[in-house]
């Protein structure tokens, strides 16, 4: 039996990144979509990890601007 190739592997971090960010799980998506980058620099994990990054740093600025 093959192994997967990158890009399989790179797919399948990118959807259970998007699984986690469903469940506002955050630092778990982003481990996932940085594997999915390593794997694939290409990988659209990129482009969700910069959205994630976005979400998060909006929370973080209402937190210190009440």
């Amino acid at each position: 039996m093959e192994s997967p190739s990158a890009a399989s592997r790179a797919e399948a971090f990118y959807l259970q990144g998007n699984a986690y960010r469903r469940q506002n799980d955050w630092q778990h998506a982003i481990e996932c979509y940085n594997e999915a980058i390593e794997l694939d620099p290409h990988s659209p994990a990129l482009k969700a990890r910069e959205m994630v990054y976005n979400i998060l740093n909006y929370y973080c600025k209402d937190m210190f601007n009440p």
